[in-house]
Order: structure tokens, then sequence, then C-alpha cells
């Protein structure tokens, strides 16, 4: 198993459009709608942190100026801080420090790209062996350290992590630790399978197997070849796993967070 110190980057997809999130979505990108004062995304970043994992490349599109605004400043936004009209604007923090030692490197990746593209495109920021891969608009309390050392005791090429919540989003059908199909839409919500959570571990020879192509789709041709070569495993996570996939949904995650923040799981 990896320790924590060891640097394994995460990407982060964050270039849809939210479509379904329209009343969110018009003026922001769907990872910068606010759960509690911050970000989905933010809450995501933190979940990786507490277990060690503070590399981050942020796979932009749609508004993706917002996010590039947010972390340029960052501080202004997590900060007190006085701004000294008399001395030119000068800005002074009142935090001593931010607790975020994150690394985040921001990829423009296209407006209207798939989610396959973005990760072959921000994949030339991956150094090492191994990478990590999720949504921006999902939130889960899933072990991810745990995830890396199954992943890496599988020596597959892949590894999704496979959810279990009473819904309607594309499934897995497995055999074992391996995934024999991988399913877009849900075919029987009765199905005893988990869903596609995301959190994806891969090796880095996984970005060779996505087509240069704008319009490839990460669950459709990729992880279809890696289930055809029996090289995706599936890693089962029967906790917490929610994802903000229309207004509705925003609405139940705001309300956790002022009642029960089951993903919080940082200090």
């Amino acid at each position: 198993m990896q320790n924590k110190e060891d640097s394994i980057p995460v990407i982060i997809l964050c270039g849809g459009m939210g479509t379904r999130l329209r009343e969110e979505t018009e003026y922001k990108p769907k990872p910068m709608v606010e759960i509690g004062g911050r970000p989905i995304l933010w809450h995501i970043m933190k979940h990786y942190a507490h277990y060690g994992f503070k590399e981050f490349i942020l796979a932009l599109g749609y508004k993706g100026n917002v996010i590039r605004d947010y972390f340029i400043n960052y501080y202004k936004y997590n900060s007190d801080f006085t701004v000294s009209l008399g001395d030119g604007g000068e800005t002074y923090y009142h935090n001593d420090c931010i607790p975020d030692d994150w690394t985040v490197t921001l990829v423009e990746t296209g407006a209207d790209s798939m989610t396959g593209y973005r990760v072959k495109l921000a994949g030339k920021y991956v150094d090492g062996d191994n990478f990590m891969v999720t949504y921006g608009d999902a939130v889960s309390d899933v072990d991810l350290q745990d995830l890396l050392k199954f992943h890496i005791d599988q020596g597959l090429t892949g590894t999704v992590t496979g959810v279990f919540p009473p819904s309607r989003f594309g499934d897995l059908e497995t055999d074992g630790n391996k995934v024999k199909k991988f399913y877009e839409k849900v075919k029987d919500e009765n199905r005893q399978e988990p869903i596609n959570g995301g959190y994806f571990v891969f090796k880095k020879d996984f970005l060779g197997m996505i087509p240069d192509d704008p319009s490839v789709d990460l669950e459709r041709i990729p992880m279809k070849k890696l289930t055809e070569k029996g090289e995706l495993a599936v890693y089962r996570h029967k906790g917490f796993w929610q994802c903000m996939d229309t207004y509705r949904d925003s609405q139940l995650l705001e309300k956790m967070w002022k009642e029960n923040p089951v993903w919080k799981i940082w200090g």
C-alpha cells in the first residue's frame, strides 16, 4: 500500500453543463454549486485531502473561468482580510494560514468535450504509475486509502467504486471483483448490483486506451475496453454516496449539511 505522503494525482471532472440543475448552473459550472456556503468541488477536495491526496488536476469546460477565479482568489474567498485603500489597495489577511495545502492544476479541456477526452487531456499532468478520477458533482464517505490499496492488490488497469443508493443511475454487472458489463442506465431498479459511483483509480497506461477524440465518453469506449479485457475491478462501497444531479439533490445535500453531513469526515 502506498503511503499518504506518496503523490497520487486526482483528476476531477469539472466541465459538464449540469443541464438538470439549470436553477444553479446558468451562471456557474456544476462543481461550483454550493453546499453550506462552499462549492461541492471544495467538499470533494476536502474528502481526498483527508486521506492524504492533495494533488488535484481539474478538467475544466463549461464556465471554467468561474473555477479559475475561485482558486486564484482562494485566500480572499476563505479568509478575513482588510483592504487598505490608502496603500494602493494592499490586502492584509487576518488568518494565520489556510489549512488546505493543496496543489491545483487547472486544465482547459473544451466546452463540448466528453468525459473520456477530458481525462485524456488532463492526463498529461499525471506523473507516476497510478492516478485517481472522480466526478465534480458527488460526495461520499468512501475510504480512499482503502480504495487505492484494493486497486493495487487487484493488479488490474482500473478500479471503479460501486455504490448502492436507491437510485436510477447506470449500474455494473460484476463477477467477483471484476466488472463484466458496464451499463449507462439501470435496467432493473430491483437489481442487487452496484451502480457506478465514480471514485476511479487507474494505471497510467489507461490514458493510452482513450481515443484522441472530444466525443469520447469515459463510460463508453475506454471503460468497455477495460471490461472486455477483464481489466476493470469494482470496489464495493456500501456507505454514503449522493450525487447532485438535480436541484432537488442540491436541496437534499444542503439539508444534510445542516443536520447530519455524513460525508464530512475531515476535521
